[in-house]
C-alpha cells in the first residue's frame, strides 16, 4: 500500500538545525587525497562542536552518511564520534543510500527527534573519493590464497607456475561503484539517455556547467561559502575554499571535452560532478535541546520525501521526490523561495526541470493532473553546484540542505527544497524552513 501523501514525516516535534560546517570540496587528482573520509568528517566537526554552548558528551547520538569507508573506518560514525571527543557513551551509526547519504543521516537524525527518541544529533556525510579501493580480480584472490597454503618448496613452485600477468589486473572500486550492475549502466550512460529522451543539446549541457562555475566564483569572491571551515593537513597544506572551480572555463573550452561515456554521446567532464572528497555536517535538535542549551536557531528540517523509479533513468529522481514533498505541504513550484538541486550531471538537473513542464511526463510517470510547472532559474543552485564543487557521494546531501539554510539566510527568503537523484533509481527532497530563525 502506497504512503499516505498527506502527512507529513515529522508530525510529532519539532526538528531545528541548530548549526552546520563543511570542509572545503577537494577535487582528486588521480591519487589518494591526504586525507581519509573520517578525517575529512574530522576537521569538519572539531571547529563546529568547539563553539557550542553544550559539549560534544552531550550529544544523544551521531549519525553520518558514507558510501564507501576505508577498512579502518568500519561504521565511520563511531570513528569520527569518538575522534571527535563524544565518548564512549554517545552511540553512532553510519548510513549508506548512495548519493543521498547525507541526506539520509539527517531524514534518520530528523525522525529520532521528532519521535523523541533524541534531543540533540550530529548528522552529516563524508566521503573521500580519491580514495575509493583499487582490487584484485577474483581469480588474483585465489591465486593468493593458493600461494598462502603452499608450505613446501614444492608446492610454492606449482602455485608460481600458475601466475600470469592477466591476474594482476586491477579492478576499479569507483569505477564499479558509479555503474547500476542491476541494468548495466555507468551513471553517465544514464545521463544519455535523458539527454536523449528530452532532447537536450550538448550547448544547453555546457552552458550550465559554465553557469555553475561562474556562480561558485562569484560566491567565493563574495565570501558567501561562510559554512567551510579550513583544513590545514598534518604536513602543513591548507586547504580554504573548493578547489575544483573553473574561473576561467569558457563554452569553447567546454566543446573541446570528447564524450566520455558514449563516442557518440554528449555527456563529458565538464558538464559532469567532480569526483572530490569532503564531509559536511549539521546539528539538530528538539525545542527543549535549543531551550536548555540556549542555542541559536536557523531554521528547521519541515519534511522528506524518498521515491524510486527506474534505475536506468536514475537521474529523474528529484522529479519524482518533490511533488508528493509539494502536496503533503499543500505547496507549488512558485512557493519555494531556493532550489538546491544537485548537479550529477548538467542534463540531469535540466531533464527534471523538463519533466516538470512536461503534461506526459508528469501524467504518465508522477500521476499528476498536468504539468507540474517551472522553476526560476535566478532561485536554482545560486552559489553553483557539484559541477563546479564536485560531489563526495556520501556528503553532498548534507551539502545541500547546510548551504540551502544559508541562502535562506542570506535573501531572508522562507522556504527551500534540497533535492538529488540517487544509483540504483531513487530521488530524495528536503523541505526546509526558516521558521524559529533566531541567529
Amino acid at each position: 500500500m502506497k504512503r499516505n501523501n498527506t502527512h507529513s514525516a515529522y508530525p510529532k516535534r519539532k526538528v531545528y538545525i541548530v548549526d552546520g560546517s563543511r570542509t572545503p570540496f577537494l577535487k582528486a587528482t588521480g591519487k589518494p587525497g591526504l586525507l581519509t573520509s573520517s578525517d575529512l568528517a574530522v576537521n569538519a566537526g572539531r571547529p563546529l562542536l568547539n563553539r557550542q554552548t553544550f559539549s560534544p558528551q552531550d550529544l544523544d547520538e551521531v549519525i553520518l552518511g558514507c558510501v564507501m569507508p576505508g577498512p579502518e573506518e568500519t561504521n565511520i560514525a563511531r570513528v569520527v564520534s569518538l575522534r571527535l571527543g563524544c565518548g564512549h557513551d554517545v552511540p553512532a551509526w553510519t548510513v549508506q543510500r548512495n548519493c543521498a547519504s547525507g541526506m539520509q543521516a539527517l531524514d534518520c537524525a530528523a525522525n529520532n527527534i521528532s519521535s523523541g527518541r533524541s534531543d540533540l544529533i550530529l548528522a552529516g556525510g563524508s566521503e573521500a573519493m580519491s580514495h575509493a579501493p583499487v582490487l584484485f580480480k577474483p581469480d588474483m584472490v585465489a591465486w593468493l590464497a593458493q600461494w598462502q597454503k603452499a608450505r613446501t618448496v614444492k608446492a610454492k613452485l606449482k602455485a608460481i607456475s600458475t601466475l600470469r600477468p592477466a591476474l594482476f589486473s586491477p579492478v576499479i572500486g569507483l569505477l564499479k561503484g558509479l555503474t547500476d550492475h542491476s541494468v548495466g549502466l555507468s551513471m553517465g550512460q544514464t545521463a544519455e539517455i535523458l539527454a536523449h529522451r528530452f532532447n537536450i543539446s550538448r550547448e544547453q549541457m555546457d552552458a550550465f556547467a559554465l553557469a555553475s562555475h561562474q556562480k561558485l566564483t562569484s560566491a567565493i569572491a563574495n565570501n558567501y561559502l561562510t559554512e567551510i571551515e579550513p583544513i590545514i593537513t598534518n604536513n602543513g597544506f591548507i586547504f580554504e575554499q573548493d578547489n575544483g572551480v573553473r574561473a576561467d572555463s569558457t563554452m569553447a573550452d567546454l566543446a573541446k571535452l570528447r564524450p566520455v561515456f558514449d563516442r557518440h554521446g554528449l555527456v563529458s567532464a565538464g558538464n559532469s560532478a567532480q569526483v572530490t572528497d569532503g564531509a559536511a555536517w549539521l546539528i539538530l535538535a528538539s525545542d527543549e535541546a535549543v531551550k536548555h542549551y540556549h542555542l541559536p536557531v536557523l531554521g528547521q528540517i519541515v519534511d522528506c520525501q524518498w521515491s524510486g523509479l527506474d534505475p536506468s533513468q536514475m537521474g529523474l529522481g528529484p522529479a519524482h521526490a518533490v511533488p508528493p514533498l509539494l502536496q503533503r505541504h499543500n505547496l507549488s513550484l512558485a512557493d519555494i523561495d531556493y532550489w538546491e538541486i544537485n548537479e550529477a550531471f548538467a542534463v540531469q538537473v535540466q531533464a527534471c526541470l523538463a519533466a516538470w513542464q512536461d503534461d506526459d511526463y508528469c501524467r504518465n510517470d508522477l500521476n499528476l493532473n498536468a504539468a507540474l510547472g517551472t522553476i526560476d532559474s535566478a532561485r536554482l543552485n545560486v552559489d553553483g553546484g557539484a559541477i563546479a564543487l564536485g560531489h563526495p557521494v556520501g556528503a553532498t546531501g548534507a551539502r545541500l540542505v547546510l548551504h540551502l539554510i544559508q541562502v535562506l539566510k542570506r535573501h531572508n527568503a522562507q522556504t527551500g527544497i534540497a533535492t538529488l537523484c540517487i544509483g540504483g533509481g531513487q530521488g530524495g527532497a528536503m523541505l526546509i524552513s526558516r521558521e524559529g530563525e533566531t541567529s
